[in-house]
């Protein structure tokens, strides 16, 4: 019930942060197929990518993450259909706000069992 509740959520974050930054369009079957393909994402390709990059992580304080996930994004919105990030800084923006939507959702305590 638990993964469910968070899928749910992360549906939600990623309809909010694409009504909020321009160049994003999302269909709902979109984000709900987008939220699994980035939860996907997120679990087996970025710990890696996060490895390879530490040094410049380190020499950027950690703001080359953002950059990072802008990249994950982009993979996808081409990996998903009803999904689309016109271009880079789109998909910049809309890693932010998806961090920032999924913080405000944790912040309400939407993960506490």
């Amino acid at each position: 019930m638990k993964i469910f509740f968070h899928w749910l959520v992360s549906t939600l974050a990623i309809l909010i942060a694409a009504y909020v930054v321009p160049g994003v369009v999302v269909t709902i079957t979109g984000a709900i197929i987008a939220a699994i393909v980035l939860g996907a994402i997120n679990l087996f390709i970025r710990p890696i990518l996060l490895i390879l990059t530490f040094p410049i992580t380190i020499i950027t304080l950690g703001l080359f993450t953002l950059v990072i996930d802008a990249l994950l994004v982009m993979l996808a919105s081409a990996l998903v259909p009803g999904f689309l990030v016109v271009g880079f800084w789109s998909a910049f923006f809309f890693a932010l706000a998806l961090t920032i939507v999924n913080w405000v959702f944790h912040l309400w305590g939407y993960d506490r069992s």
